[in-house]
């Protein structure tokens, strides 16, 4: 690198991104290795939750086929009681999750109504900063798991995403979740590649910021390094590997970078994601939090075939998921919870859609989990300016899953005074 950008001055300026893509980063090359050498247990819980972004229509998903208020109320929208999965109390699944109907059958999945937070926002933005940091009341600087990485040992192996970017649920203040997103890692190459990786070396007196920003620098060519034999690992069918001149690996040969190539949407999407991460518990890795996700979910027209076909692919891909992890001892103790920013409004647009509402269902599925309904299904005609009135606070639903998955304190992570909900057998 040239003098006219010195090492000292390129880390002062870059400093905090590099910082924080090696939150997002640091650790993909150390997943196989602790697979092998620090096992997670079996039996240990592993929470993996998948966030629907978009904000879900939770009246079409568990469905009040039967109420009168609700075929009113979206005449074009709304589905017949012969066309839902029976649930009972009246209520029914949308027809694309025939899979989650059987996990009910098996009192392996629970569905907790009427979740939202005090006070609700109609942003998605907001909304699901309120959903990832756990702070509907003012706003928060880190992720609920986040703290619970910050309070349980900061090891950035113990919650990795498969999202592009690290959530902000796994952002904590003193430690960041891994990210082992599938569309892979890739830095320069050839001489331009050697000089970044030059910049990662330590200087001795250099400030601590900048120190940090180094190490994020050293962190990004190791996981890059080990991002494609990883991922090759778990899902061979995403990786393709190209060299990487003039840097010399471990064992003293030229290092090479895998990178995926471009997946379409089967290789890229819920099912891929939640293949990676099944991949991951069955060989051990030391990771107890898995963040996936699948966008889509924002209906304002045309909703019923579209919200279906996502939820079809939700249903295909998380029951494939859990019937794998059934049959392992390590993946038995695997909780999956499906989420969304807010529901939609009761009454459907002109554009047979519907807009931003406030409360809706969460899945919770695993073979530890207690089927069944948990809390009181919203009112249909008792609304709140049109919108469904919460009737579970989704920090009851954080505290029960750190409790009863994290084997963890909820109050360093939520605060005092949150409640705990019947989701578990034991």
């Amino acid at each position: 690198m040239s003098g006219t950008v010195s090492r000292r001055r390129f880390l002062a300026y870059s400093g905090g991104a590099a910082v924080a893509v090696a939150g997002a980063g640091w650790g993909v090359d150390a997943l196989l290795a602790r697979a092998r050498t620090d096992p997670l247990p079996p039996g240990a819980g592993v929470l993996v939750m998948v966030t629907l972004y978009g904000g879900n229509d939770g009246l079409n998903t568990v469905v009040p086929a039967g109420d009168p208020a609700y075929q009113s109320a979206r005449p074009e929208l709304a589905y017949t009681e012969q066309e839902v999965l029976p649930l009972g109390e009246g209520l029914g699944l949308n027809p694309g999750l025939t899979g989650l109907k059987g996990l009910w059958d098996d009192n392996r999945l629970a569905i907790v109504r009427g979740v939202s937070y005090p006070r609700p926002d109609h942003s998605h933005f907001r909304s699901m900063d309120i959903w990832q940091t756990a702070s509907p009341d003012h706003p928060q600087t880190t992720g609920w798991l986040g703290r619970w990485l910050d309070a349980t040992g900061h090891d950035p192996l113990h919650a990795v995403s498969l999202d592009p970017v690290l959530p902000p649920m796994l952002a904590g203040a003193t430690t960041a979740g891994a990210a082992l997103p599938l569309t892979g890692l890739t830095l320069p190459q050839g001489d331009l590649g050697t000089a970044l990786a030059a910049l990662g070396a330590p200087a001795a007196g250099e400030p601590s910021v900048q120190a940090t920003a180094a190490r994020a620098i050293t962190d990004l060519h190791r996981a890059a390094a080990a991002l494609g034999p990883g991922l090759a690992a778990v899902n061979p069918a995403a990786a393709t590997t190209h060299t990487r001149a003039g840097r010399k690996g471990q064992n003293g040969k030229n290092g090479t970078v895998a990178t995926p190539g471009k997946a379409g949407r089967t290789g890229g999407g819920l099912a891929a994601q939640l293949g990676v991460v099944a991949s991951c518990v069955e060989m051990g890795a030391p990771t107890r939090v898995y963040s996936v996700s699948l966008g889509g979910f924002d209906t304002h027209t045309g909703e019923r075939d579209t919200q279906q076909r996502l939820l079809t692919e939700v249903d295909q891909a998380v029951t494939a998921f859990l019937h794998r992890m059934a049959g392992s001892d390590r993946g038995r103790g695997v909780v999956l919870v499906a989420y969304s920013e807010f529901g939609r409004r009761v009454v459907a647009n002109a554009n047979q859609g519907t807009d931003h509402g406030t409360a809706g269902p969460v899945f919770v599925a695993g073979a530890g989990v207690r089927g069944g309904f948990v809390g009181a299904q919203p009112s249909l005609t008792d609304l709140d300016n049109g919108d469904l009135k919460p009737t579970t606070d989704f920090r009851d639903i954080y505290a029960t899953l750190l409790t009863g998955v994290l084997q963890a304190d909820p109050e360093p992570v939520l605060g005092s005074g949150r409640g705990h909900l019947p989701l578990f057998t034991v």
